[in-house]
C-alpha cells in the first residue's frame, strides 16, 4: 500500500558566514524554520528486498538521487546492525512542488523523510540521533529535517540547538531560476568573517542573509524579486536562494500581496512551524498532506 509522507520547506531566517575550513567548508550561523507546505514522498514497502524508484528526476542519475541514496543507507545500516527485516524494501516516489535551487532544502528534506519514515515502515528502531548521523552523510541539512525542530545550526550546519522562533506567515517567491550553492559559497566576494555571535544575540538583532548580496549581483532575478518583495514587508533570501520571503503577521495580509505579484513571479503562502510536518505525522498528531 501506498503510503504520502510530508517533506516540508525550511526557510533560514537568518544566515550568517562566519569562516572558511581549510577543507573548503564554510562555516555559519542559521537559524531553521519549517513552513508548512513543501514536497510529498510516497512509499509503498517490498517484501522482495528492493528499492525502485518510482519518479525519476529529469538530469539526475539515479545514484545521485538523495531519495534512492537515503533508502540505501538506512538499508545498508540496519542489516550491519542486523535491524533489517527479511526482504524489507520499497517502492519510492515524490510528489514535487518545491523548486530545485531554491534555498528551501527540497532535497534534503526529501531524504530526512525517507531516513524516518522507512525507518518506521520497516521497524529498523533506529534513533533519532543515529538516523541524523546518516542523514549528515547526505547533505549539511538533512539532519534538521530528521531532527524536526526549528533550530539554530552552527559549524557547518551540523551543530543544531532547538529553538522557537515566532511561527510567522510567510510568502515565498520564486523568480524562475535555479541557484547551485558552489556558485555562491565559490564567489570571491562573500563575506566570510562576520563575527561568530550567541544565539541570544542573535535573535535580537535585525536578520538578514549574507549570501544575499551575491544572488543579487549574480542573479538579476532575484535582485527584481526582492526589490519588489521588499516594497511590501521585510524580506531575504533563504540559504544560497533563489528564493525569496517576506514575512507577515497574519495569512490574509499575504495573501493579499501575493495577488499583486507580476507574472513572472511565483509564490506560495505558508506558516513557520517550530515542529515539522513530518514530526507531526510520524507522531500521529497530523494527517500527511
Amino acid at each position: 500500500m501506498m503510503t504520502r509522507w510530508p517533506s516540508p520547506a525550511k526557510l533560514n531566517l537568518f544566515l550568517y558566514i562566519t569562516g572558511r575550513r581549510e577543507d573548503g567548508y564554510h562555516t555559519l550561523q542559521t537559524l531553521f524554520q519549517f513552513v508548512n507546505y513543501g514536497d510529498t514522498v510516497l512509499i509503498a514497502p517490498r517484501h522482495d528486498g528492493e528499492l525502485r524508484l518510482t519518479t525519476p528526476i529529469a538530469g539526475v542519475p539515479d545514484e545521485e538521487n538523495l531519495i534512492l541514496r537515503a533508502a540505501r543507507l538506512l538499508m545498508r545500516c540496519a542489516r550491519e546492525t542486523g535491524r533489517l527485516p527479511a526482504g524489507a524494501g520499497a517502492d519510492l516516489g515524490v510528489e514535487k512542488r518545491l523548486p530545485m535551487g531554491g534555498g528551501l532544502g527540497g532535497g534534503s528534506s526529501n531524504a530526512a523523510t525517507v531516513l524516518v519514515a522507512l525507518n518506521h515502515l520497516w521497524q529498523t528502531g533506529l534513533s533519532e540521533a543515529e538516523l541524523a548521523a546518516l542523514g549528515i552523510q547526505l547533505g549539511a541539512d538533512v539532519p534538521v529535517f530528521v531532527r524536526g525542530h526549528a533550530a539554530f545550526a552552527e559549524g557547518v550546519g551540523e551543530r543544531l540547538t532547538p529553538v522557537s522562533p515566532p511561527e510567522k506567515w510567510y510568502l515565498v517567491a520564486h523568480p524562475g531560476v535555479s541557484i547551485a550553492t558552489p556558485v555562491i559559497f565559490k564567489d570571491p566576494d562573500l563575506p566570510r568573517n562576520t563575527p561568530v555571535r550567541s544565539i541570544e544575540t542573535l535573535l535580537n538583532c535585525e536578520f538578514s542573509n549574507d549570501c544575499e548580496q551575491i544572488a543579487r549581483k549574480r542573479f538579476r532575478e532575484v535582485d527584481a524579486a526582492l526589490s519588489w518583495l521588499l516594497e511590501y514587508a521585510p524580506s531575504r533570501l533563504t540559504g544560497t536562494g533563489a528564493c525569496v520571503f517576506a514575512e507577515f503577521d497574519t495569512e490574509s495580509a499575504a495573501r493579499k500581496v501575493l495577488e499583486q505579484a507580476p507574472e513572472w513571479l511565483r509564490g506560495f503562502v505558508a506558516q513557520g512551524v517550530n515542529i515539522s510536518p513530518l514530526q507531526q505525522a510520524i507522531s500521529g498528531q497530523a494527517e500527511p498532506w
